[in-house]
């Protein structure tokens, strides 16, 4: 999955995680790995994130946060950053999305989409 925010390319993948998992009490880990590549001329500065988490039985959360895993990176131009994180559902199956909201050299505020991907174990969606 890629989005396309301003000169900003979000790609994302994500993956089960078994080991901290436990199905029997409906908990359900997945990671996250996001790549967040600079393609305009100027740097930007990541400052805010915000997630939509939907499981199975349709229960939604929201999260918002600053930055990401700590930090609020600049991203120069042909720079490219990346960083992993979890999340935790109650279902097998759910999606996110959402968007970061960065601002460039000039001080004008964007926000970069991130594009609804798969939170899936594997063979739980054909």
């Amino acid at each position: 999955m890629t989005a396309v925010g301003q000169t900003i390319q979000v790609s994302v993948t994500s993956e089960y995680l078994p080991s901290h998992s436990q199905p029997e009490d409906n908990r359900y880990a997945f990671a996250y790995h996001i790549c967040i590549e600079n393609r305009g001329p100027t740097a930007a500065q990541l400052l805010s994130r915000r997630w939509i988490i939907i499981d199975a039985n349709q229960e939604r959360q929201e999260v918002r946060g600053e930055g990401v895993i700590g930090e609020q990176p600049i991203i120069e131009p042909g720079a490219e950053f990346q960083y992993s994180s979890g999340v935790v559902i109650e279902t097998s199956v759910g999606t996110m999305q959402g968007s970061y909201q960065l601002i460039d050299n000039q001080g004008n505020p964007f926000d970069a989409p991130i594009e609804p991907f798969l939170l899936s174990m594997p063979h739980a969606v054909h």
